[in-house]
């Protein structure tokens, strides 16, 4: 969740130099291309219809609903709903969203609220990385649209990025709200393929996607090996797993001190701690080194430049005696 992220800089960011491409004419239908199985089983799912799918062993039915997939069974809806409805009140009192499609086609390079544009320029940042470092060579090595998985993806900002560029594109969360979950994929015109789901149970076939995107989500994960299983189970075998802004500490301490923060602040100001369900809220480079050692993955990692301001930060912290500040690290590997 953004707003419990570190104090965010305020410089000014570049759109990317990297021009957006078309692989594929854009706004070109429905996308019909992801094979999807029953997040239960892991079965492959009976076509009953264009919008509805049925599970052949327990006959579970699973349908596109106001143009959103709903892969989340009943018990694992009741499991995260105090999640869900905890994090869109928080969301909706921050001012999130908009009822202009300009807003959200805007993003990540301009926030035309005029509420948030110190972390959207972070966003902007971390995205122009994400091209140059990563997609712009997946590009170059596929000569053809890539599948991604969006796992995260809230109001589907990076999804419609990068179906711009003619990528097939999944946007993967669990809220589906109209004003800053999936449902704000009404104010896109390129094909999203919005799914309900969560990321330790993907209802996608193995080896069908060419890039991961773990968007600003895998903190909320309550166990970042299973989660990342579950999306190297989706991936091709030369496919890329990617994290994107998650923060990351040296010391296990100060990310435990972080945590506390965050609780005391949003008791004050909502009235919950915001931890409904158990996750691990933050990485370590000790834990990055555990994940690639079990996963057998190698791990790339870059450090986006924010500005001066918050290059800076580590020093600041030093010099006050406060605890060590996050890093939002590109992480990607591959097998």
């Amino acid at each position: 969740m953004d707003s419990w992220k570190e104090t965010w800089v305020s410089e000014e960011i570049r759109a990317p130099r990297v021009g957006e491409m078309s692989l594929s004419p854009a706004g070109v239908g429905p996308q019909l291309a992801w094979a999807f199985i029953c997040p239960a089983c892991r079965r492959p799912l009976d076509a009953l219809a264009p919008d509805a799918r049925r599970c052949p062993g327990d006959g579970s039915l699973y349908r596109s609903t106001d143009g959103i997939w709903r892969f989340l069974p009943p018990a694992r809806a009741a499991y995260f709903q105090q999640f869900v409805t905890e994090y869109a009140s928080v969301r909706q009192a921050e001012g999130r969203g908009s009822d202009d499609s300009a807003y959200y086609q805007a993003l990540p390079f301009k926030d035309l609220s005029g509420r948030f544009g110190g972390q959207w320029r972070m966003r902007a940042r971390s995205f122009q990385t994400l091209v140059e470092r990563i997609l712009a060579p997946l590009e170059a090595e596929h000569a053809q649209p890539l599948r991604i998985l969006d796992l995260g993806a809230g109001n589907a900002w990076l999804s419609y990025r990068l179906s711009k560029r003619g990528h097939l594109v999944a946007a993967v969360d669990l809220l589906v709200n109209a004003f800053d979950g999936l449902g704000t994929f009404i104010h896109y015109d390129v094909p999203i393929t919005p799914v309900q789901a969560e990321f330790d149970r993907l209802p996608f076939d193995a080896g069908q996607a060419d890039l991961v995107i773990l968007n600003a989500s895998l903190h909320y994960s309550t166990n970042y090996e299973v989660t990342l299983r579950e999306a190297l189970r989706v991936l091709r075998r030369d496919g890329c797993l990617v994290m994107l802004d998650s923060p990351i500490y040296h010391d296990p301490s100060s990310g435990r001190q972080m945590v506390q923060e965050r609780e005391r602040q949003f008791e004050q100001e909502y009235g919950f701690a915001s931890n409904a369900i158990p996750s691990e809220n933050y990485l370590t480079f000790e834990r990055l080194d555990q994940l690639e050692a079990a996963l057998g993955l190698r791990w790339e990692k870059v450090q986006p430049f924010y500005g001066w301001r918050w290059a800076l930060r580590p020093w600041w912290a030093r010099l006050r005696g406060s605890r060590e500040p996050a890093q939002f690290l590109i992480v990607w590997g591959r097998r």
